[in-house]
């Protein structure tokens, strides 16, 4: 029995082993100020800080910035009045979770949408120990689901469960060009966003949604992929199923194997170069990798 509960937690994705990481999350700094890639060298990330939210108009005053006069408050009495913002207490922290189907493999380690849905996890729960706002996106095949971030464990748990069993607001397959610009309506300026996905479906379309995220959030992607994706097995015929179809893949076909493995190093290329452009933090995650360590 036990076994079986195991195996399920390495295909599916579990609320208890989620619910669990919290105690290693209080580990957690998710405001580094300093973030490296494992492939792409050491770089400062674009660090914003909390936002400043609007609070008030009133009167002008000697010494308030010109820049944040309401003209139109103005205009309508005749009489020069500032806004006034307030730093806001709690830093928005947005977790986009990719649960397409081909998050859902692995050949070693825990399905790649096991191993997605820790690292947000992991997320969250720091950020609700530092008394941020938690909230997130959560996508697979079927469509998307938000929520709106909010203060508490609560906040936490509900994120969790929508990882386990998302409730879906389409029935129709979204790009990964489509999820992104739902996300660059729901993700506040000042954000702290994190996207966790394998990046299937990245093209210029995705760079240029990320590109927007990035102007306004501070945007970290972790990059979930399985070893055999990097480099495939000694020659060989190999079976694999996602539990209705069967291939066989013939790894004595040289050209197959360096067409395959390219096709993985091109995306990889593809992700760090666009964020060494716009200054994102990219991590590394495979289904074998602590994504504690990964994190931290």
């Amino acid at each position: 029995m036990q076994q079986g509960v195991l195996q399920d937690e390495r295909v599916s994705v579990q609320l208890k082993p989620l619910v669990d990481l919290a105690r290693k999350a209080a580990l957690l700094n998710n405001r580094p100020k300093r973030i490296q890639s494992a492939l792409n060298g050491g770089y400062v990330s674009r660090f914003k800080g909390r936002g400043m939210e609007f609070d008030e108009v009133r009167l002008y005053q000697a010494g308030d910035d010109i820049r944040s006069i309401d003209w139109r408050v103005t205009a309508r009495t005749n009489k020069t009045h500032s806004k006034i913002f307030r730093e806001e207490r709690e830093r928005p922290i947005f977790i986009s979770v990719d649960l397409r189907p081909a998050m859902n493999f692995a050949t070693r380690g825990v399905f790649k949408s096991v191993q997605a849905s820790k690292a947000a996890a992991l997320v969250a729960w720091a950020a609700q120990l530092n008394g941020d706002r938690v909230g997130g996106q959560v996508f697979n095949q079927h469509g998307c689901q938000e929520l709106k971030p909010t203060v508490g464990r609560r906040s936490v748990l509900h994120f969790l469960n929508a990882l386990v069993k998302p409730r879906l607001s389409i029935t129709e397959a979204l790009s990964l060009e489509q999820v992104l610009t739902r996300l660059t309506q729901h993700a506040r300026p000042g954000s702290l966003l994190y996207i966790i996905s394998d990046f299937r479906g990245l093209n210029k379309q995705v760079e240029s949604q990320l590109s927007k995220l990035a102007k306004h959030c501070e945007l970290q992607l972790v990059h979930i992929y399985d070893p055999l994706e990097s480099h495939l097995p000694r020659r060989g015929r190999y079976r694999f199923t996602n539990g209705k179809q069967e291939t066989i893949l013939d790894t004595g076909d040289n050209q197959r194997v360096l067409a395959y493995q390219q096709h993985f190093k091109n995306r990889q290329q593809q992700l760090t170069t666009l964020c060494k452009k716009w200054r994102i933090s990219l991590l590394e995650c495979s289904t074998v990798d602590d994504p504690y360590e990964v994190l931290s």
